[in-house]
């Protein structure tokens, strides 16, 4: 995809050329102390948020930057201020403590209407795991979630706004706060959140099994952890389709499964 033209840095009062930055799905750029990515249906109700965050000691946060207009948006794009830092998805307990704060200190805002407008893999998986959409998914999919399927059950738990993508999206430096960057909006428990960084951790990047039990004592654990797997089969089901699952991808799947399924009792 194309980086942001001269038009779309002259808006933003930039004067650097745009460097393509690395992660961010290569739609990320860079042009000096400032972040530039394509604006989407969050953009505006999400600047609103962080841009009057308060500070915290535990957490940062890239704080939007207004076009000349004074807009969040300008040709398409938003922008956002360059944090000091790099991502470790080794540091499971770090990005789950920063999680921790970052949603405690957005608890207290109302259910952005964007959520009802939202539909793609990720949206979408999301509703199939709370039962609020159906879906048939292909062989593998019905496969790998029908134990968990059978252990769902309803649950009661508070929602609030929470980042649903954790692990890649924490970053770290020396002396400073994790940053939590790239905030995918969702409408859930915290302890879903948690549950998603978790699953995602021990499916992908090497977490061992003890991470899960680190974080069981928060509210319906099990059902979490069931509605992250769900969330996640489903949305790979939903973006690749049957050639998603190549044996690795199940594979990876598979052990943590029985592990979620272990806690739901």
């Amino acid at each position: 995809m194309a980086g942001p033209s001269a038009k779309v840095l002259d808006a933003f009062a930039l004067t650097e050329p745009a460097v393509l930055l690395p992660g961010g799905q290569g739609e990320t750029w860079r042009s000096g102390d400032v972040v530039l990515k394509r604006a989407v249906s969050e953009t505006v109700w999400r600047a609103e948020v962080l841009a009057d965050l308060p500070e915290s000691d535990e957490f940062r946060v890239p704080r939007p930057v207004r076009s000349r207009s004074g807009e969040w948006i300008a040709f398409g794009w938003e922008g956002s201020s360059l944090l000091d830092g790099a991502t470790d998805v080794g540091r499971q307990d770090d990005v789950l403590r920063a999680a921790e704060a970052f949603h405690a200190a957005v608890a207290g805002f109302r259910r952005p209407d964007f959520l009802d407008e939202r539909s793609d893999p990720w949206s979408d998986g999301d509703r199939i795991a709370w039962g609020e959409q159906p879906y048939d998914g292909s062989p593998a999919y019905v496969e790998l979630v029908g134990l968990l399927v059978d252990a769902w059950r309803p649950v009661e738990l508070a929602e609030q706004v929470v980042h649903g993508d954790l692990p890649g999206n924490v970053m770290f430096a020396d002396g400073l706060p994790p940053a939590i960057i790239d905030w995918p909006v969702y409408w859930r428990p915290p302890s879903w959140a948690s549950a998603v960084a978790v699953a995602d951790a021990l499916c992908w990047y090497g977490a061992e099994p003890g991470l899960a039990a680190r974080w069981a004592h928060l509210p319906e654990w099990g059902q979490m952890l069931i509605r992250a797997l769900i969330y996640r089969i489903a949305t790979d089901d939903l973006a690749g389709g049957a050639a998603t699952w190549t044996e690795a991808r199940r594979s990876g799947y598979a052990p943590v499964i029985e592990l979620a399924l272990s806690y739901a009792g």
